[in-house]
């Protein structure tokens, strides 16, 4: 679809959390990027053209995985050349890994705050 003149540009994706800082320094870890701003409430990491940023909410709770009731509502797809290599590098910096792993061809882990994300081979996305 060609974007128009009354197209909207999207600037930022902003991930509801418990622990901002932790989140963006994970985060930053993770995909290489800087932290661009980090206070109590909120936290926001930069790649020059890319921005994720991270919210405080109170009384947030993390989504089940696997994840029936549609609590979860997105989550990253992370290319990567050695899943395991880089499922060991990312736990390292604080992923944790669910017992339930849905296939072979990806990995399911979950970031500091406990959001699910996949490592994907990236000879898969051509």
């Amino acid at each position: 679809m060609a974007a128009t003149k009354s197209s909207a540009t999207l600037a930022m994706v902003t991930i509801d959390c418990a622990d901002p800082k932790r989140e963006a320094e994970f985060w930053a870890a993770v995909l290489g990027w800087e932290i661009t701003y980090s206070e109590g409430d909120y936290g926001m990491i930069a790649d020059g053209s890319q921005r994720v940023g991270f919210g405080r909410v109170e009384g947030w709770k993390a989504p089940g995985w696997p994840n029936t009731s549609g609590t979860k509502q997105f989550h990253f797809d992370l290319a990567v050349d050695d899943l395991e290599a880089a499922e060991k590098s990312i736990c390292d910096l604080g992923a944790t890994k669910p017992a339930e792993q849905p296939s072979t061809d990806w990995i399911v882990l979950r970031d500091p705050d406990g959001h699910p994300f996949c490592l994907t081979k990236a000879a898969n996305w051509g």
